[in-house]
């Protein structure tokens, strides 16, 4: 009986105790249970955000893809653009080439047409005097024939001809007397 009163005794703290246990469990399971929730709201906030972080990063590659494309286009545009005005270029170089050939040509042609008109005149030139030449040597020998008869048909010497050459250099060109 002493075993029982003890019992009797013992068990209201025993109860009270496992009635504080069940208190306390469910006071555990409770906070387990707001801290599950805060853990699923926190990951699926973390969800969510990863989500438009997805998005934005699907909408910045699809953005990249059409700037690429973009970039890729223009550069196309401008190659076509650069090699046309490239082949522009070539055509007018080509033309001011054969423009340039063509004046050359032409200045050819008058410094020729130039060049045989001076040498004309020079020649020209050089046959007066030497028809010069020959009327002096002509007028010498006249006089030596009337000097000597023409049973006498000696020929005249070169320094007799010079003699006769030289007054006439002299009378039709002064300015090469003076050098």
């Amino acid at each position: 009986m002493e075993q029982l009163d003890l019992v009797r005794l013992s068990l209201p703290a025993a109860f009270r105790e496992a009635q504080e246990i069940v208190e306390q469990r469910e006071e555990i399971l409770l906070e387990t249970e707001q801290y599950a929730r805060s853990i699923i709201e926190a990951a699926e906030q973390r969800a969510a955000q990863i989500k438009d972080e997805l998005g934005i990063i699907q909408q910045a590659e699809m953005e990249a893809r059409q700037i690429w494309q973009q970039v890729q286009q223009e550069c196309e545009a401008a190659r076509e653009q650069t090699l046309q005005e490239i082949e522009q270029m070539r055509r007018q170089a080509q033309q001011e080439l054969s423009e340039v050939q063509r004046r050359t040509l032409m200045e050819c042609e008058s410094l020729e047409q130039g060049a045989d008109e001076y040498a004309d005149r020079v020649l020209s030139s050089i046959e007066q005097q030497l028809n010069e030449m020959m009327r002096i040597i002509r007028n010498g020998r006249n006089q030596l024939q009337r000097k000597h008869p023409p049973s006498h048909t000696a020929e005249l010497s070169g320094s007799q001809v010079r003699s006769a050459i030289r007054p006439a250099e002299n009378r039709s060109n002064p300015s090469q007397s003076r050098s």
